[in-house]
């Protein structure tokens, strides 16, 4: 079967496949680690791991990057009130990310490089822009991108050079007033004592460190190659971040960045802008301790179309629980159910891939399933009938949607967290006497442990269904 995506560039749908080898090679811009993601940033996580888990239904593989930001101004900003190293800083809102997605029931990329591992490489790819005239150097140590060295800017936003030029006329920053024209974008931030400290790295251009999109452009470029297939965010990213990250990376290769690209659209909260001044800001922590569950969240966030602005309430959340309940009832029926004849949910199988084929139709995806419930139930009021068929349909529908069966192991405790967190750094301080008290307080207290390089993940023990 086909798929068909919204390609943001060409501002229609398109059908989609692969380049070579049946793989899809996706980058996702992910966090910037500095505190803890806001259920704004999580909705888009959620729409490209159904992006993600829709490929792989339709028969195709997927190789998929996300970045971390762990350099910027607001994580240096952060190190430096609180008198901690960058890593410091950084590693708890790397592992709260981790335990998010797990809560969340997002599969994870196959890499999640962070920009400190790759500045080396990002020096590089700037001295080569330099030296193709694409960037230049200033006195106060800046590297800017010269916008009209490439012609097809705005080619993602559809935007032109003079839009961008009226535009930023009059909102020059006051220590950029060194670049060739407003538009440009910095590709290195000079070092800066009051702003930095003492985090910087040294380079031909003096000390200092690389800017966002710089970052971004480097990791995928090294995991995917000059020419991948799929480039997904926020729209919030389509200007200046994703257009800036075509400009420098084509400027450097001479070759299509990304193929195709893909946008989920904001999220509101009550009918407005998510903002902390109006105390509508919410994490997904806070949404457990409200007692919501990862599920919950997850199944709100899919019941509507990921290209249109979803409005969070807590009444939709509410909603959502009367529905997962439904599917709970329905499935726990279905396992009642294996003997007599068997019941034929094919047609609507075919309904639920054409669905989700075309531009992630999660909403109507997810009507199809409720009207398969509504006919099987009807099927098995009148006598008892083989359910095996329709339960393959629904751990299909399962790998795709991640939220139809019902998991132990969502909502983790404070100090769970905590204690994982700080069975990380005891294993990367080889302090292997307190990683191992960590990790038995841990299971004493219900939890499995999973070690991984970036993170120590745990979740929840399932129940032994033969205790009462």
């Amino acid at each position: 079967m086909k798929m068909y995506i919204y390609d943001t560039k060409q501002r229609r749908k398109v059908t989609f496949s692969p380049e070579k080898d049946n793989t899809v090679r996706m980058y996702t811009c992910g966090p910037t680690i500095y505190n803890f993601a806001h259920i704004g940033n999580l909705r888009t996580f959620v729409f490209e791991d159904l992006l993600r888990r829709t490929i792989k239904f339709l028969g195709m593989k997927v190789f998929h990057v996300m970045n971390l930001t762990d350099v910027d101004d607001k994580t240096i900003a952060g190190a430096i009130e609180n008198k901690q190293t960058l890593l410091e800083f950084t590693k708890p809102f790397e592992i709260a990310f981790h335990q998010d997605l797990q809560t969340l029931g997002v599969e994870p990329a196959e890499k999640y490089p962070k920009a400190t591992e790759f500045v080396d490489q990002m020096i590089v790819m700037i001295e080569k822009l330099i030296d193709k005239g694409c960037a230049y150097r200033t006195d106060r140590g800046d590297v800017f991108f010269r916008i009209k060295s490439f012609p097809s800017y705005g080619k993602l936003s559809h935007l032109s050079l003079d839009d961008l030029d009226v535009g930023r006329s009059m909102t020059v920053d006051a220590d950029e007033y060194d670049k060739e024209s407003a538009t440009d974008f910095v590709l290195w931030k000079g070092y800066d004592d009051i702003r930095d400290g003492d985090i910087y790295w040294k380079s031909p251009f003096g000390k200092g460190r690389p800017g966002w999109h710089m970052e971004c452009s480097c990791m995928s470029m090294h995991y995917l190659g000059d020419t991948f297939d799929l480039h997904t965010g926020g729209v919030d990213n389509i200007f200046p971040h994703h257009e800036n990250e075509i400009a420098q990376s084509e400027a450097l290769s001479g070759k299509i960045f990304s193929r195709h690209w893909m946008h989920s659209e904001h999220l509101l909260v009550e009918g407005k802008k998510m903002s902390k001044s109006l105390g509508n800001f919410y994490t997904l922590r806070d949404l457990l301790k409200k007692g919501y569950s990862g599920r919950e969240v997850r199944m709100l966030f899919l019941a509507s179309h990921y290209r249109a602005q979803l409005n969070f309430t807590f009444d939709g959340l509410m909603a959502t629980r009367r529905s997962l309940a439904r599917i709970d009832a329905f499935v726990k029926r279905l396992e009642e159910n294996s003997q007599g004849d068997i019941i034929d949910v094919s047609s609507f199988e075919e309904e639920f891939a054409h669905a989700i084929a075309d531009d992630l139709n999660s909403p109507q995806a997810l009507a199809v399933i409720f009207e398969m419930i509504r006919f099987v139930n009807h099927q098995l009021d009148d006598k008892k009938m083989d359910c095996s068929k329709v339960i393959l349909f629904m751990e299909k529908v399962d790998a795709v949607f991640g939220f139809i069966f019902s998991k132990e192991n969502e909502e983790i405790e404070d100090f769970i967290l905590q204690a994982a967190q700080d069975r990380y750094k005891a294993r990367q301080e080889k302090d292997f006497s307190r990683a191992d008290t960590m990790r038995a307080m841990i299971e004493n207290a219900g939890y499995i442990v999973e070690d991984t390089k970036e993170a120590c993940l745990v979740r929840k023990k399932e129940k032994d269904a033969n205790k009462k």
